[in-house]
């Protein structure tokens, strides 16, 4: 493609996704079509390399469709309000690098970035699954466990730059031996993280079993009868359910959307909600609980829509 053709409704905006393995990035138009999507490999702890790569992925695109388009990078971690620098990273050479400014400088125009987790939720928001909802929460469970909050259709990021990062307080309601619960990265115990990630469900199963089995081997055993396997999915979903009970009890949201590697386990979503009944301080519970329109493609989406249409054409 090398204009914009008839059918395309513009404005466009390019949203990036960088992940620990790849960089996909994808051109919408303003009713949310897509246009044009490209995927590359993400150099392996390299800021500079990382940098070059997403600036190349952009440029290259906007010569093929003929536009300068705005720029929305969806990044593991966040921005500081303090220092403008990425933290929270679990992609680590981007820790303590001015991204933002970096990439705005190269591509000579603002760029914005959000976390993951945060587009993830915008992209479901707008036009996805929670598409007309007031309030969204958005849940990534996949190598960690994140999440993003949307109000009418903005992302919250809130004056730390950690809102909806539930993965990082306790497992509430603890049983057992699930307190002081296994150390987490972020140098805590028991976060709800080590829980409810891939890695922490499959360290459960080792924990109690002895064995080590990925997430989709232990799902595979629990469809066929396997009893261990079911009651390390059990706890899980229990866990889940404590976790979101909280989410509903502070912010009741409208919708909650799940992300991620284990957003497809399909019985979280009648499952969890049956679950979390007990636990949520209300007499009735009616948040839905859905998973992503889009799947993997909503981290790159919602990072095209950081730039709502109407403010890209204010700005033209």
């Amino acid at each position: 493609m090398k204009s914009i053709a008839g059918s395309i409704t513009p404005p466009l905006r390019i949203g990036v996704d960088l992940g620990g393995t790849k960089i996909e990035a994808l051109a919408l138009d303003a009713d949310g079509k897509e246009v044009l999507r490209r995927r590359v490999a993400t150099p392996r702890n390299d800021y500079a390399g990382t940098l070059e790569t997403i600036v190349n992925l952009v440029t290259d695109m906007e010569s093929d469709l003929g536009v300068t388009a705005p720029v929305g990078v969806g990044t593991p971690g966040a921005v500081s309000p303090a220092t403008g620098v990425i933290k929270n990273a679990n992609s680590v050479c981007l820790i303590g690098k001015p991204l933002g400014e970096d990439l705005s400088r190269a591509l000579g125009r603002p760029v914005r970035l959000a976390n993951d987790a945060n587009c993830l939720a915008l992209s479901e928001a707008i036009d996805g699954a929670a598409a007309g909802a007031a309030v969204v929460f958005g849940v990534i469970i996949g190598t960690g466990t994140g999440g993003g909050i949307v109000i009418d259709g903005r992302v919250i990021t809130g004056l730390n730059a950690v809102a909806g990062e539930w993965g990082h307080n306790p497992l509430p309601w603890p049983k057992g031996q699930e307190s002081p619960g296994p150390v987490c990265y972020c140098g805590k115990h028991g976060c709800i993280e080590t829980f409810l990630s891939g890695p922490g469900l499959e360290a459960d199963y080792h924990t109690v079993v002895g064995r080590h089995l990925s997430v989709l081997q232990i799902n595979s055993a629990a469809q066929r009868g396997d009893v261990q396997a079911e009651a390390a999915l059990a706890r899980y979903i229990d866990r889940m359910a404590r976790a979101l009970a909280t989410i509903i009890n502070v912010l009741d949201p409208d919708v909650i959307v799940m992300g991620g590697g284990l957003s497809n386990l399909t019985r979280l979503y009648q499952e969890v909600p049956r679950q979390w009944q007990r636990y949520v301080f209300s007499d009735q519970v009616t948040t839905p609980l859905l998973p992503p329109k889009y799947g993997d493609s909503s981290g790159v989406r919602g990072a095209a829509w950081l730039w709502p249409v109407d403010e890209i054409e204010a700005r033209a």
